[in-house]
Order: C-alpha cells, then structure tokens, then sequence
C-alpha cells in the first residue's frame, strides 16, 4: 500500500500531574503531540505506511520530537530542519465542571517559519496516495498557510487524496483578520477530497452553520440529522469534495462526554453508534484519533462508509481512555469496540 502523509507542526505539551491546576503544579510532565503527528501516529499503530513531514530545529528538543516518532514508526525521511525552537503548549486537564485550559507558546517556532519552497512536495508525495494536513497548519503563520497551499497544489496536480480537518482555533489566527483567514481556508478546502469539521469549525471559516439549533445549548441532545444542512452547504461550497464528516460531542461535564460522528457521501447520511465516555483519561487528540480511524477505515473498508465511520468513531472513543496527545489503540481493540463489546474485560 502507498504511504500516508501529513504535514503539521509537532509540540512539546507540558502539564501538571493528573488534574493539578498550573498555579499548584511544580513539575510538568512530557508529551509529545500536535493534530497531525497524532493522525501519522495513530495510522502507523494500524500498520499502514506513513510520513509525517515538519520543520524541526536542530537542537535536542528537536532531536526529542524526531525520536518520539520515529519510536512509533512514522517516517521522518522529509523534515526539513532550522529556526531556533520547537513550538510548545501547557494543558491544564479539567474534571467535573471545570473545563481544561490550553496556553499555547508556539510564536516563532520552527515550524510557524517554515515557507514555500522549504519541502520538496514532488519527492514526499512521489509514493503516497493520501495527503492529510489541518487547520492548525495555517493558522500559526502566514509562511506555513503558503507552505500548506504549496503541498494541497502538488498533491492535487499528483492525482492524490487529500483530506483535512478544519479544527478552528481562537488562539491561534492572530496574524490575519476574519476574512483574510475564510479566503485562506476556502482556498486549501477547495482541493480536498474528504472533509472533517464540527459545527463550530464551518461557522468560524465559512460562516456556515446548523439551521434551527443551539449547539452549546442543545448539546448531546442534537441529532445527527440537523447536521444535514451542513454537510449539504459544505458540499455546495465545495464541489470537489466526496465526503463531509462530522464528529457529535456533547460535553455533559469535563469527566462525561457523549460521542459519536455522521458522514454525508452526497447522496446519503450515516451515523454512528452514540458512545458514553464516563471517565476521561485524556481527551486531547481526540479529533486527530477519529481523523486517523477515518483515513484508516476509508481505506480497510473501501465502498462501505458505515463501517468506515464506525470504526474511526470507535477509535476516538478509545483514545479517551488514553493518556498523551496520540490513539495508542490497535485495529483489534477498535473492531472488539465497534463489534459491541465495552466490557473492559482483561485481556489474558
């Protein structure tokens, strides 16, 4: 099978121990993780071939990120190296009501100075059949959003798959206005084949949104077919798009989430099961695991959207129960999961 491969910026993540507050904690721990380097990890766990391409400084935390994935088989072959820093984020984990909290120090990395011209696009994609790259990609700098049309315009030139997931951040647009950053989105969007985006993200990029719902009012009691309006605009947005994707969060506290995704292929809308997520370990990441179910379960389950979407939607539920930034999960804990069995049963 061809390669995989996203292009993102990996972070250092530091966080106080379990659910300790910033202004309680006098040690944090390390993890390594960003949106696409969790999609490349979570595809090579399934066994598919994968590359994860970035810009990393020379210095031993860079060396750190290179090793955390090269220590779960992601290909490293393409990253370009320079700058002075590698981006970093503090995560203060939230429980009960109280929600978790980022602070992001990624001004200035490596990665928010990448630029055209910096990755060989034609060689990184000479074996690959997928392209993977996100929203967070362009929006830590304008440099790296051109990096990022740079790569969707050779891989659409190159007959490749691209995908995305739209995953809007406030605290991230900083260096444009409003509609400088809808004009850069819709431009990446455009060449994309599959497309992965919450209510919120459609909103804040394309001023799209769910008709005749309150999302953070209705919450986990919105169904999957109010939803429909989105996927049918995205599409009308977006002619090249075979495939709009929507995860169903209901946050009923920081500890209880509800969980579950729809697929709209164009002519019709699946959905799938609704888990209970009752104890979070750790909800970071949880999109970037349902993205790699997606890519991997479109790719094991070809013609069978159903299947696809239950198994990314299985994945992500798992990644909940696992601590860091990346879906440790294997194939056959997904399928024991979509098969029905939640029973948490040890293993002997």
């Amino acid at each position: 099978m061809k390669k995989v491969v996203t292009f993102g910026e990996i972070m250092l993540r530091l966080a106080p121990s379990g659910f300790l507050r910033f202004s309680q904690a006098n040690s944090f721990d390390v993890i390594y993780g960003g949106g696409e380097s969790n999609v490349a990890v979570s595809l090579a766990n399934y066994g598919l071939p994968v590359e994860f391409v970035t810009r990393l400084p020379k210095n031993d935390i860079g060396e750190c990120a290179l090793m955390e994935m090269r220590k779960r088989n992601v290909g490293t072959n393409h990253i370009a190296y320079g700058g002075d820093r590698l981006g970093i984020y503090f995560l203060e984990t939230g429980a009960v009501s109280r929600g978790s909290k980022v602070v992001y120090d990624r001004a200035h990395s490596a990665m928010a100075e990448i630029g055209p011209g910096m990755i060989d696009w034609k060689s990184v994609f000479k074996d690959a059949h997928w392209f993977h790259w996100t929203g967070i990609t362009p929006a830590i700098s304008q440099s790296a959003a051109d990096a990022c049309i740079e790569a969707v315009k050779v891989a659409s030139d190159m007959g490749i798959t691209i995908s995305t997931d739209l995953n809007y951040r406030a605290k991230l647009w900083k260096y444009c206005d409003d509609a400088k950053r809808e004009e850069i989105m819709t431009e990446l969007t455009s060449y994309c084949d599959i497309v992965l985006g919450n209510e919120e993200d459609a909103h804040k990029h394309f001023g799209i949104h769910p008709e005749d719902i309150d999302v953070h009012k209705d919450g986990h009691d919105v169904s999957a077919e109010a939803f429909m309006s989105v996927c049918t605009q995205m599409m009308k947005k977006f002619p090249r798009a075979k495939k709009v994707i929507t995860t169903l969060r209901g946050s009923i506290s920081a500890s209880h989430n509800t969980w579950a995704g729809v697929m709209y292929n164009g002519k019709e809308m699946v959905k799938s099961t609704t888990y209970q997520i009752t104890h979070i370990v750790d909800r970071v990441g949880g999109g970037d695991s349902f993205m790699g179910g997606l890519i991997y379960g479109l790719n094991a389950y070809k013609d069978d959207d159903q299947k696809a979407l239950d198994f990314a939607v299985a994945a992500s539920c798992l990644k909940h129960t696992i601590y860091g930034d990346a879906n440790l999960a294997t194939v056959s804990e997904v399928e024991k999961l979509m098969s029905g069995d939640a029973s948490g049963r040890v293993a002997r």
